[in-house]
């Protein structure tokens, strides 16, 4: 379906009986007094799972407040999924005792590494690090997805990096490796469509809106579970672009997600801001635009 037609459907009434997605926000902390304060017509809040590894105190207080008034997603940033080295069983534990306090609606992680050795110590990078698309890689991350599915005894959802660098020694493209993680683990995709943008550009592609429109066509429908929208700085042509999370999605990014909709259908999506946060109200509008746009094209579909 061509954008002019979905388009064209937009002056259409809304339809009852369309199946919509669930859209959902990001929580940061500089927003939880007006969460709780105003609550919004939103369907969850994503919160990171690492915030609220203390046991007791304010954090779990914060936590159970935000559950009465929100269904929540648990996106971690620090399980390593392609790490050689071990995920420590403490902070599997830890994820493992989270996920069973709040029955979140969805559980996800990134195709990243972070642990390694440093001498006697395991030690934590405290990033995103890229791993190469190979059999050895895909090896590693299988195995560790299995490992915390069967902990948790659930399904998680595994997102799509946007990568600065890739390492040496490649041997497939990123979306047969996903493809086969998902094929040999039974997890799911989160595709963040900022990042497939994102890498687009730094990548020199002269339509990175196309190219990331064919990565897109190229994942089988069922293995995607959660989209993310999200913005980044502007830089000038040739600059790096960093996926900052600091601004509002952009245009490129919706028209992506016009297409991510055709293809995948009413799966939950959600807006992720992280840096120069907007106000709450500001915030809930990008995600009243995210579901406005489903509906339209869903319509349409």
């Amino acid at each position: 379906m061509s954008l002019q037609t979905v388009t064209s459907c937009l002056d259409q009434d809304d339809s009852s009986n369309t199946k919509l997605p669930l859209i959902g926000v990001g929580l940061r902390h500089q927003h939880y007094n007006d969460a709780l304060s105003f609550p919004a017509d939103i369907d969850f809040v994503e919160i990171h799972a690492e915030n609220f590894f203390a046991e007791g105190g304010i954090s779990q207080a914060l936590l159970c407040d935000i559950q009465q008034q929100y269904d929540i997603s648990l996106h971690a940033t620090s399980l390593g999924l392609g790490s050689v080295q071990a995920i420590p069983s403490e902070h599997i534990s830890k994820f493992s005792q989270l996920v069973k306090q709040l029955n979140p609606l969805l559980i996800s992680d990134h195709a990243s590494f972070s642990w390694g050795q440093l001498g006697d110590i395991q030690v934590h990078a405290g990033d995103l690090l890229p791993v190469p698309f190979n059999e050895e890689s895909l090896a590693v991350m299988s195995k560790n997805i299995d490992t915390i599915q069967r902990t948790l005894g659930r399904t998680i959802l595994v997102e799509n990096l946007s990568a600065y660098i890739m390492p040496a020694g490649s041997t497939m493209s990123e979306t047969e490796f996903l493809v086969r993680l998902c094929e040999n683990t039974d997890c799911q995709l989160l595709v963040d469509l900022n990042n497939l943008m994102v890498n687009a550009v730094n990548q020199q592609d002269h339509e990175p809106l196309m190219q990331a429109t064919t990565w897109l066509n190229s994942i089988p429908k069922h293995i995607v579970g959660e989209i993310h929208l999200a913005g980044c700085s502007s830089v000038n042509q040739g600059e790096l672009v960093i996926d900052d999370h600091s601004q509002p999605v952009s245009d490129d990014v919706w028209t992506l997600f016009h297409s991510a909709i055709i293809r995948f259908g009413p799966i939950p999506t959600l807006i992720e801001w992280d840096l120069d946060l907007p106000n709450w109200t500001t915030l809930v509008a990008e995600a009243e635009k995210a579901k406005t746009i489903a509906s339209k094209v869903l319509v349409c579909r």
